[in-house]
């Protein structure tokens, strides 16, 4: 598992990535909308993007381990 400053950094560049996703011109944005959800998904142990997200917001420092919020689509 990546340490949780790891997955923290690569959610909040996948959000904007994401957010910007209609904005990506260049060859080097397109790769990093390719390359940042692949490398969450190795990160967690997951298939999906909307599993990675889940897996990694439920590592990061005050998550709770019963806490199902992270389940919920933002």
């Amino acid at each position: 598992m990546a340490h949780p400053a790891v997955l923290r950094d690569l959610i909040g560049e996948y959000e904007a990535l994401a957010a910007g996703a209609d904005k990506a011109n260049s060859a080097q944005a397109r790769q990093r909308l390719d390359d940042v959800p692949y490398t969450l998904c190795v990160s967690t142990g997951t298939r999906d993007i909307d599993a990675a997200l889940a897996a990694a917001r439920h590592q990061s420092p005050g998550a709770r381990p019963l806490d199902e919020s992270v389940l919920s689509s933002s």
